[in-house]
């Protein structure tokens, strides 16, 4: 069984859970580790578990929401963190040399094997150094997570094909963002090519990936003053054809419910 529970998405902080059931053994994973620490272990307590239950980390780029207290994390319970080699080169730092041991190499399309779960990363166009998302799958059911990109490329579609569930990023309204006090520079790095995606270009994206197997849809890194959960949820049913309400939204403080793929 794969499932999956986000604790919590925007740009104060970003974690996914991700759980792959085989028998009695569960492999978990947590993709970004954006939270405070404190806020990190209740919240995955909330869910069940906790840090020394982790089997992993994958970090998707250097930004702060993503990497966050992942340094914090590893002193307590040291356990293997998945990287690009340039989110490496972008955080290398005094402070991170003790960790060097537990980091690992990700790379574009080279599937890694966590115990029964196998993630597959891919690189996406973003303002960082070598970002990269994931797609995880249990053999059977394939969940995608892509929370940080400025347009979507044909390697992005191909690579979220056959999905059952994806938690994608709907970051802001393009009329909210134009109308928004944000500077002009900061207007044009959100909804530039190496940005973010907005409501309609998550959808555009979802038009292409949808299928019939599809059915657990997650809007994840909304800005808090440039997007609302109804806007993405009008933009990404559409879609889909159909309602709203079936759209689901990751929030900053409780991200969602626990999710079956």
């Amino acid at each position: 069984m794969l499932r999956f529970k986000n604790l919590g998405s925007g740009s104060s902080g970003n974690a996914t859970l991700v759980e792959s059931t085989q028998g009695t053994h569960t492999t978990r994973l947590l993709i970004d580790c954006g939270l405070r620490l404190r806020d990190l272990e209740l919240r995955l307590l909330q869910a069940g578990t906790s840090v020394q239950a982790l089997d992993g980390v994958f970090i998707t780029h250097e930004h702060g929401d993503h990497i966050g207290s992942t340094r914090s994390l590893l002193k307590r319970h040291p356990i293997p963190v998945w990287m690009s080699h340039g989110t490496w080169q972008a955080i290398q730092t005094p402070q991170w040399q003790d960790f060097l041991p537990y980091v690992r190499t990700a790379r574009d399309g080279m599937t890694i094997e966590l115990n029964h779960l196998q993630v597959t990363p891919f690189t996406v166009p973003h303002d960082a150094r070598e970002p990269l998302q994931l797609s995880c799958s249990d053999g059977d059911r394939k969940l995608g997570v892509i929370t940080d990109l400025g347009h979507v490329t044909t390697h992005v579609v191909k690579a979220l094909q056959d999905c059952h569930a994806v938690v994608l990023e709907a970051n802001h309204d393009t009329d909210l963002l134009e109308e928004s006090i944000y500077p002009y520079f900061l207007k044009q790095r959100v909804g530039g090519n190496w940005g973010h995606l907005a409501n309609s270009a998550s959808a555009a994206l979802l038009a292409q990936i949808a299928h019939p197997g599809l059915s657990c849809v997650v809007a994840a890194h909304l800005s808090e003053r440039n997007n609302t959960p109804e806007l993405a949820r009008e933009h990404l049913s559409q879609a889909l054809k159909c309602s709203p309400h079936e759209i689901e939204v990751a929030t900053p403080d409780s991200g969602t419910v626990w999710f079956k793929v």
